[in-house]
């Protein structure tokens, strides 16, 4: 046969089919097409006794093509086809895996009669995570081999499986050592000297016993509060009942009826779009990108950290998980002592839950060192200051480090709204300095906005984009601007938030509105988690700089809050009383909301309702995303996505704010901008339309249109 992703060898009675396409040997459709030939053929030569399947490269299958989905690739050379071609095989077929098998990589080794893994392979179906449900079997033959309560298990958290629980659990036969060729071919020569029978999956039925009375009422109860609203996850709970009730050719009908569902749903697509946009991000565009090649990229030995506060150890915690030195840097020793005991006492936490081992602890906390003396930063490739968010401390840290830090070392800011030009002049070498917002926790999550100084260097830019992948972080390039892309497209958010609250809406119908959008938590919510205090003294400052709008009630509702001694969850009361962490309907809240309307002549009404908070809470937040695009503070929508996907709570079953506005349809986001200019007035250009917007919604486009 002859196919340039699949070869098929032979070995004396034994053939090899491997697969070849790199970078993950994906089971697009060429690749399909090529193993049902090799398979066919083999059908057809007397000569052979058995097969391993195998991949080339550094994994095994790791999923399908999902850049196929939705195209006529899709529909060509059914995986089922290729897997029946292989169960149907009269000699064994023994898969050989290592690296990551996912997805329809796993489906393809759950039709082979056998199975032999290396120590560090990884096994799972990982589709629910973009909207999916297994569609080539995997529902089906899965409960078959391990039983209907650990496939659902694997299935609907979309974990991957380590070998040695798969052995544990039967779904591999046999860990080997050494050249995982050789081991497979001497395996397979051992099956067929022994004559062992063929163990084809679709012929097992389920055990009964991993099939409580209750395993899919409870499933089915748990999903409505862990996966609220998602299809997929109910999906693949119905595909296991058939697998448990039906004969396996129904239930694979069924199975691909529902994938097909799934694939054609807007969760599915919503969560297809951020999968590709994530891997967007990462990319440098432009005259940067065709040059990140060939950069000569600044080498990142050790790091030093200006603040030991929560955010500065947070940060250090990234480093040193990735086994690079830190030093923390303090002023007085009290802080500096309080700084390296909260980063030991959150990996002692973590060592508790049994996720990291005391000798990984120790490990860890050796590479930290601590400091009072600037001096301590000279020999550091990167340094970041991570002091109060206040201009005029920060511009004092950034001279100092550009007085101390090494030729070379990049000097970053994780201001989250200042403007980073202004503190890359105070260094004395701005083409050094960057911006590295990370987001509280800061170990935990994993945006990073990285910013580009109007002065920043492109191998400053393309190394620091580089290390966030090292640090596992999910990196964003963001220009300058206050709030940069998140906090930016916040503002208008809790704008629009607080405008409700003066009218007549309370805390609590604005939060359970936003959260019935799929928002993780309300606003109102978020503000006294975050602290009331910190909202208020952003408003502040802002104030004190001339850059707010001349509307007078501008964000009244924290500053007065704030005033009142109500800081949020840190005072037991804020938007909310209260009780513990369980948040409780104040009305002193409604007093305090209802003086301030009075004092600003806003009139308060009662038929605010849920729809109009969304619209007025989330529609002007995408307008200020179309903002960003037109002056090209975010280089793709996609990336606006992705920052508020992964720092902000945006539902993932839609996509992010953008791919939303998107499914909503610009012509509706821009007739209902004009509605509230119209009905509330507009003489602060709240609802003005941006360019970019009212562009692409003329043109019948969207955003990421190329």
């Amino acid at each position: 046969m002859d196919s340039p992703v699949v070869t098929l060898t032979r070995n004396g009675a034994i053939a090899v089919v491997t697969i070849d396409r790199p970078p993950v040997n994906a089971l697009s459709a060429d690749v399909r097409r090529g193993l049902l030939d090799a398979f066919d053929e083999l059908a057809d030569d007397p000569g052979v006794a058995g097969v391993v399947l195998a991949c080339a490269g550094r994994t095994f299958v790791a999923g399908a093509e999902i850049s196929e989905f939705g195209t006529p690739a899709f529909s060509e050379a059914d995986p089922n086809d290729v897997h029946a071609a292989i169960e149907n095989l009269n000699i064994p077929v023994v898969c050989a895996l290592h690296g990551t098998t996912l997805g329809g990589g796993m489906e393809l080794a759950l039709a082979c009669h056998y199975r032999i893994a290396t120590p560090t392979a990884k096994l799972g179906l990982p589709e629910v995570t973009l909207g999916l449900l297994p569609g080539g079997g995997g529902t089906q033959r899965l409960p078959r081999l391990i039983g209907a309560a650990d496939a659902l298990e694997m299935m609907l958290s979309g974990a991957p499986m380590s070998a040695q629980t798969a052995l544990e659990k039967d779904l591999i036969d046999v860990i080997v050592e050494g050249n995982l060729l050789e081991a497979a071919q001497r395996f397979v020569g051992e099956l067929v000297a022994t004559r062992a029978p063929l163990r084809l999956a679709s012929e097992v039925d389920v055990d009964r016993a991993s099939v409580s009375p209750t395993l899919f009422a409870e499933t089915r109860t748990s999903l409505a509060k862990k996966a609220r609203g998602a299809i997929a996850p109910a999906r693949i709970v119905d595909c296991v009942v058939a697998a448990v009730t039906r004969p396996f050719a129904e239930g694979l009908k069924y199975e691909r009826d529902l994938f097909v569902e799934c694939m054609n749903s807007r969760q599915s697509a919503a969560l297809r779009h951020a999968f590709f946009a994530e891997r967007e991000a990462g990319k440098l565009p432009g005259n940067l990108a065709g040059n990140a090649k060939d950069m000569d990229l600044r080498p990142i030995r050790k790091v030093g950290i200006v603040g030991a506060g929560t955010m500065g150890g947070g940060i250090a915690m990234n480093f040193l998980n990735a086994g690079i030195p830190v030093v923390l840097l303090e002023v007085k020793q009290d802080a500096l002592e309080r700084g390296l005991g909260l980063i030991r006492k959150n990996y002692e936490a973590t060592a508790s839950k049994g996720r990291m081992t005391l000798e990984q602890v120790a490990q860890r906390m050796a590479l930290c060192s601590g400091s009072l003396e600037y001096a301590e930063l000279q020999d550091c490739d990167l340094v970041i200051e991570a002091v109060f968010e206040n201009m005029d401390i920060k511009k004092a840290v950034m001279t100092r480090l550009g007085e101390v830090c090494k030729p070379g070392a990049i000097i970053a800011t994780n201001t989250s709204t200042l403007d980073v030009d202004v503190l890359a002049a105070a260094s004395g070498r701005a083409a050094d300095v960057v911006g590295m917002h990370f987001f509280s926790p800061a170990n935990v999550m994993r945006l990073l906005e990285v910013v580009r100084g109007r002065d920043t260097a492109p191998e400053v830019l393309a190394t620091v984009m580089g290390l966030a992948r090292t640090i596992k972080k999910v990196a964003v390039v963001s220009g300058v601007c206050f709030g940069f892309i998140g906090n930016r497209m916040l503002e208008p958010y809790l704008r629009e938030c607080e405008s409700l609250l003066l009218e007549g809406a309370t805390p609590t119908q604005i939060d359970h509105a936003v959260e019935a959008f799929g928002m993780a938590m309300g606003p109102c919510r978020m503000i006294d988690m975050a602290g009331v205090d910190v909202a208020a003294k952003v408003v502040l400052e802002r104030r004190k700089e001339g850059a707010l709008p001349a509307d007078p009630s501008y964000r009244t509702a924290c500053q007065m809050l704030f005033e009142l001694g109500r800081h949020g969850q840190k005072t037991a009361a804020g938007y909310y009383r209260y009780e513990g962490r369980t948040p409780v309907h104040d009305p002193e809240v409604d007093r305090v909301m209802e003086g301030l309307a009075a004092q600003y002549g806003i009139a308060r009404r009662s038929d605010i309702s849920d729809e109009e908070i969304v619209e007025r809470c989330l529609y002007p937040l995408m307008n200020e995303g179309a903002k960003i695009l037109e002056e090209g503070i975010a280089y793709r929508a996609g990336d606006i996505d992705i920052v508020w996907l992964n720092g902000y709570g945006f539902p993932a079953l839609k996509g992010g704010p953008m791919h939303a506005a998107n499914v909503i349809g610009l012509e509706q986001i821009v007739a209902c901008l004009d509605h509230y200019a119209d009905k509330r007035g507009n003489a602060f250009g709240y609802w003005t339309v941006a360019g970019l917007l009212g562009d692409l919604a003329a043109a019948e486009r969207a955003f990421g249109d190329a």
